[in-house]
């Protein structure tokens, strides 16, 4: 090699390694890049957003109570009815023919009626003659016991034969024995009687069994003409003209539709545990449903669940949720009016036509803070304060200072929330008590007073890397 590539060589080298060395003693005077913004004071609203699908406040099955062929199919899926209109009729033949049967059976039940109460005056008027009858045997068993005794007399006084004293004697055992069969004849009557007044009270049962079964009939009769129980729209039509339906009384038959009332609608989210504490009945809400992204909805908080639904239960993964109905507003009313039920006649219903299982996304206005100190989310980061101090220990005792012993700091963790404020280039730490948060900002509530300049960014920066002291420049 010649000593003159020699020398460019050497002249080359030297010039990198002074680039090299003016880069970084340039950038230490510079200091390290990073993001910032400034503390601002004002109101901050701590929000809590969740997803979920819009549902009808009212919305009724009408279900079949008897089961048939449909005849009659007086709508469509989205048509508007009120309440009384005729919306399915059910193949009537059978309930008809039964209604005809009990009508029927009533008519036998009370004839049979007739019969019985017939029944108990004949026994009736057999009792009057059996007791009659009684009363001549009765005088006449008198007539021979009298005669008897006079009978009697004479033979004692031996004026009369034993002849004539056997002949009354018999004769008043006559008229004896027929007394009793005349007293038995009006028992016998008088049990005619009571059985045919029960004959009466049990064809009187038939005669209401009936009665009853007419009614029962007559009742499934009318339910195969369904009615629309309120005014609405129909939301879902399951059946089609001819198809058969199935319904009992006990409980619920074949779903023929759904009406509901689309003026009065609902959004249900899910939220998860820990923020519904924070959420609380006739809280205002933001509604944004999928389907018209540029109209937000106004509304309220109606209800919130008690119950949670848990998935993946039992798992790692496991997420409890409580369902939260959220009432909308009409188009351009507050939440206020949100908050009130339908039926006190305020508008609830939103402007864009929204149909039951639409998507959509709330913001829950929880809580509000006016005059609050607020800074980036971001700018907010956690340091172990023990660690920091062992830092800053170490390189005092490395400057000289041997009563700065790095060993006397407790090894246990204490991590407390802080940000990095520029001063004079320097970045220092600032240990901060926050409120609440918004989607963007945190309320700072103790260690800022607004107006300070806050590192943001970058995030691995900010989380990890920093120290108390290092400098910086904005990269603005």
């Amino acid at each position: 090699m010649s000593p003159t590539k020699k020398i460019l060589i050497g002249l080359g080298v030297l010039l990198v390694v002074f680039i090299g060395v003016a880069a970084m003693l340039g950038g230490g005077e510079e200091g390290i890049e990073v993001e910032t913004a400034e503390a601002r004071v004002r109101t901050i609203t701590q929000t809590v957003t969740a997803s979920g699908t819009v549902a009808s406040e009212v919305e009724v099955p009408i279900s079949s109570d008897v089961s048939g062929e449909i005849i009659f199919l007086a709508v469509e899926e989205g048509d508007r009815v009120n309440q009384g209109d005729l919306l399915v009729r059910i193949q009537p033949d059978f309930y008809v023919t039964e209604a005809e049967r009990a009508r029927s059976q009533i008519a036998t039940a009370q004839s049979g009626v007739g019969e019985a109460q017939a029944s108990v005056v004949e026994a009736q008027r057999s009792v009057e003659q059996a007791r009659a009858d009684l009363a001549r045997a009765t005088a006449e068993r008198e007539r021979a016991e009298r005669a008897l005794e006079r009978q009697q007399d004479l033979f004692d006084r031996d004026v009369a034969p034993a002849m004539d004293l056997e002949a009354a004697r018999g004769a008043f055992e006559v008229a004896r024995a027929a007394e009793q069969a005349a007293r038995q004849a009006v028992s016998g009557a008088e049990a005619r009687v009571g059985s045919a007044r029960q004959r009466v009270q049990s064809a009187q049962t038939q005669v209401q069994s009936a009665r009853a079964g007419a009614r029962r009939a007559s009742q499934e009769l009318a339910r195969t003409a369904i009615y629309a129980p309120m005014s609405g729209t129909v939301s879902q039509l399951n059946v089609e003209l001819g198809e058969r339906v199935v319904g009992t009384a006990q409980m619920s038959g074949t779903e023929i539709m759904r009406i509901a009332r689309l003026d009065a609608m609902t959004m249900e989210i899910d939220v998860n545990e820990n923020d519904v504490v924070n959420v609380e009945v006739g809280d205002s809400a933001r509604v944004e449903v999928d389907a018209y992204p540029d109209e937000a909805l106004g509304g309220a908080v109606a209800q919130i669940a008690n119950s949670a639904r848990i998935q993946n239960a039992g798992t790692a993964q496991a997420v409890t949720n409580f369902p939260v109905v959220v009432r909308l507003a009409a188009a351009g009313a507050s939440a206020e009016d949100a908050e009130r039920a339908p039926e006190e006649g305020v508008p609830s219903a939103p402007g864009p036509i929204l149909r039951p299982g639409m998507s959509g996304t709330v913001d829950i206005y929880t809580r509000s803070v006016p005059e609050a100190v607020v800074v980036p989310i971001q700018a907010v980061t956690v340091r172990d304060i023990n660690e920091v101090e062992r830092e800053r220990r170490r390189k005092a005792r490395a400057g000289g200072d041997e009563s700065a012993d790095p060993d006397a700091v407790s090894e246990e963790e204490d991590l407390r929330r802080v940000v990095f404020v520029v001063e004079d280039g320097a970045a220092v730490m600032r240990e901060v008590r926050t409120g609440i948060a918004d989607d963007t900002h945190i309320e700072i509530r103790e260690g800022l007073t607004g107006g300070e300049t806050v590192i943001t960014g970058p995030f691995r920066l900010l989380r990890t890397e920093i120290a108390d002291g290092d400098k910086v420049q904005s990269d603005d």
